[in-house]
């Protein structure tokens, strides 16, 4: 019975073995998901392994006492050689049960950091071409920013010029009014002595009138 048990454990293991090793669709999925719910379950793990040593022990403490026994009487009895080779056989049995449990405990550990390093590439591919993106983002409004400016700096020139026109036709207007007024001065300097001028002769003609009617 223990065989069989041995048997279906082995051919078990292989099996996993096999699907972690080649992948064949989803399988190798499905096998790590079973692994890992087996890891959550690390009491029942130790309850096997540990029941497998000590029945390897038990086995090979049997082995040995079988041998004793053949040295001292100098050979074996026909049940003593079938339990030998029953014994060695389910020792081996276990012997590479374990093996291989072993091998598959560092396979899965294995493949899951593997599965964590994918995953952190492909997350840090991710960021990468997020950070492409922003890149990409921040240099189309570089750009945008700089057209903005030179058209900006265009504008500033265009009405620097503009100030500049203005400012020139102000004191252009400045000096033609200042002009201006100088000679409304002069006109009101000239009108006030004609007045002066006119009054004179307004006066001396008076008088040559009051002269010429007391003649």
């Amino acid at each position: 019975m223990i065989h069989q048990f041995l048997y279906l454990v082995l051919v078990t293991e292989g099996l996993v073995a096999l699907l972690l090793l080649v992948r064949i669709g989803p399988l190798r999925e499905l096998v790590m998901n079973c692994l890992d719910q087996l890891k959550m379950i690390k009491s029942s793990v130790r309850i096997v392994g540990g029941f497998l040593s000590v029945f390897l022990f038990s086995r090979i403490i049997s082995i040995l006492k079988i041998q004793r026994k053949g040295d001292k009487i100098g050979t074996l009895t026909a049940m003593d050689q079938v339990l030998f080779t029953t014994y060695s056989l389910e020792a081996t049995l276990m012997v590479f049960t374990l093996f291989l449990g072993f091998l598959l405990a560092r396979m899965h550990l294995h493949f899951q950091e593997i599965v964590r390093l994918r995953s952190r590439a492909r997350a840090s591919r991710q960021e990468t071409e997020r950070l492409e993106r922003e890149k990409l983002q921040l240099k189309e409004k570089e750009e945008k920013a700089k057209e903005e400016k030179t058209r900006l700096q265009k504008e500033i020139s265009n009405i620097t010029e503009n100030l500049k026109k203005l400012k020139m036709e102000s004191e252009e207007k400045e000096k033609r009014v200042e002009t201006a007024e100088a000679h409304i001065i002069a006109l009101q300097k000239q009108s006030a002595d004609l007045l002066l001028e006119y009054d004179r002769l307004l006066e001396e003609n008076q008088n040559l009138q009051s002269e010429a009617l007391g003649t």
